[in-house]
């Protein structure tokens, strides 16, 4: 089911909400993050690496590390929203497994439990050098279903 979901997208109507939300998020641009898959229940995050997203020794940030994981769990639990309403992030809770090191890193955030108002995900972050992939840091978020108010 997982591997089934990596491949599948979502509707073109739910990547544009996602997109366009996405491109509204001031630090996501400014780290030089984007959206790379979007599946329903599914997001994918990738940040390449630069001397601004890393710490003293030259690892990517936690802080950065943490920022794309936060917000791929976050469209990953949009995906599922109704059109009418937004997303916040109530916690999220992150481990770093291993230095994050690579050409640039990738958060996947994946849908464990939708709710109507409470949605649970977890969230993984790869190193990504050539063709190989660590896991570098894990965790999980609950967010909260926000309805839109009007005007």
């Amino acid at each position: 089911m997982e591997h089934q979901s990596q491949q599948e997208e979502a509707s073109p109507e739910v990547q544009e909400r996602i997109r366009t939300s996405f491109g509204l998020q001031g630090l996501m641009g400014h780290l030089g993050a984007r959206i790379t898959h979007i599946a329903p229940g599914r997001v994918h995050i990738v940040l390449p690496n630069r001397p601004e997203v890393t710490q003293q020794h030259g690892y990517f940030h936690a802080g950065a590390t943490s920022a794309i994981a936060d917000s791929a769990g976050g469209y990953a639990a949009f995906t599922l929203f109704p059109e009418d309403t937004s997303v916040l992030t109530v916690e999220y809770k992150i481990n770093l497994l291993a230095p994050a090191v690579g050409d640039h890193i990738e958060a996947v955030g994946m849908v464990l439990k939708p709710g109507r108002t409470l949605t649970v995900c977890r969230l993984e972050v790869f190193g990504v050098e050539g063709d190989r992939r660590s896991l570098v840091a894990a965790g999980q978020q609950t967010l909260m279903c926000v309805k839109r108010s009007e005007g």
